[in-house]
């Protein structure tokens, strides 16, 4: 593989990303002592940071491997969405998708770090699904936005309210019907919603919880029986899982392959999905083929997983480590 000319690809392609955003909130500092006041520990603190969480990390995934990406959300209009703004605009994310509601609150994760260690996360969030007159403001952006031309389309869902049933059954109908493709990072609410996509990306324990099936992966045949009772149900083209530890697993219609996990000093697995998915979609449309789709994405989720924190994968250290495989 011309590794040079794939990351040369990605510089012309345009990606939405819909789904929920957040604000990722860092207090950092060290701990030497107790509370008196009750058994916590005391956080002295020494630096505060504040990054782009959820869908928008996806987005911030894509921009750092040279695509262009269009965030499509809702958030709150106030000073954490604001925060957010400032954020996308200071990373050459497009914010033209971007709905700022009244009704509603910008999602903050806060995590209290110590001696490197998190102590304690704190969500402010609001998870009810957004107004039908904000679904409808969504799906015109997206329909101008679709005109432009674009590649592809990643779902994120965080279970924060953004991705209905309805608005994604019509996002998916637009963009079948304008040859866009379509990838999703699922969670369990909307989870047989995303009928017809082009990939579908769940991770091992939300197949599980998505199918009500207990299986371990030692008994690969149950896992495998799975997979096929999902692309059943969700007529996708395109069936990739995560797995942790175990690698990860892809399949079509015509062929499936198992890629091992890569040994790594594993630090945090925060974010991983996110550069699994928009690393995916990217290969996607470079037209790869599914074995180098997941070879190439999985690599990537372990780059991410040796760095504390959300963070996005980085070009020029993917693009070593792919020189040393053999595609």
């Amino acid at each position: 593989m011309d590794i040079k000319a794939l990351f040369d690809s990605f510089k012309t392609k345009r990606i939405i990303v819909l789904g929920d955003i957040m604000l990722d909130a860092y207090m950092l500092g060290s701990v030497t002592r107790i509370s008196p006041e009750a058994p916590v520990p005391i956080v002295s603190l020494a630096q505060e940071d504040e990054r782009l969480g959820g869908a928008a990390n996806v987005a911030l995934n894509l921009v750092s491997l040279g695509a262009k990406a269009i965030i499509c959300s809702v958030i709150g209009k106030d000073k954490e969405g604001k925060k957010l703004i400032d954020l996308f605009h200071s990373n050459q994310i497009s914010s033209e998708g971007l709905i700022e509601s009244e009704s509603r609150k910008t999602t903050v994760k806060t995590r209290i770090i110590g001696n490197n260690q998190q102590l304690l996360r704190i969500d402010s969030e609001q998870t009810n699904d957004i107004l039908l007159s904000e679904e409808e403001e969504l799906l015109s952006k997206l329909g101008s936005l679709i005109k432009t031309g674009i590649d592809a389309l990643i779902f994120e869902d965080y279970n924060k309210g953004t991705l209905t049933s309805s608005l994604i059954e019509k996002v998916i109908k637009l963009c079948n019907e304008t040859n866009v493709l379509t990838t999703v990072d699922p969670k369990k609410k909307n989870f047989f919603a995303f009928q017809g996509v082009t990939l579908f990306k769940p991770n091992l324990k939300e197949l599980k919880e998505g199918l009500d099936l207990h299986f371990s992966m030692k008994d690969f045949s149950s896992f495998e029986n799975a997979v096929e009772l999902l692309r059943e149900k969700l007529k996708h083209e395109i069936t990739f899982i995560t797995l942790s530890e175990h690698g990860v697993f892809i399949k079509n219609n015509a062929e499936k392959h198992k890629i091992a996990a890569h040994v790594r000093n594993i630090s945090d697995v925060s974010g991983a999905g996110d550069t699994v998915i928009s690393v995916a979609t990217l290969c996607l449309t470079a037209g790869l083929k599914i074995n180098e789709i997941a070879e190439i994405s999985n690599l990537a989720g372990g780059l991410v997983c040796e760095k504390s924190g959300v963070v996005s994968i980085e070009k020029e250290e993917l693009s070593i480590e792919l020189e040393n495989l053999e595609l």
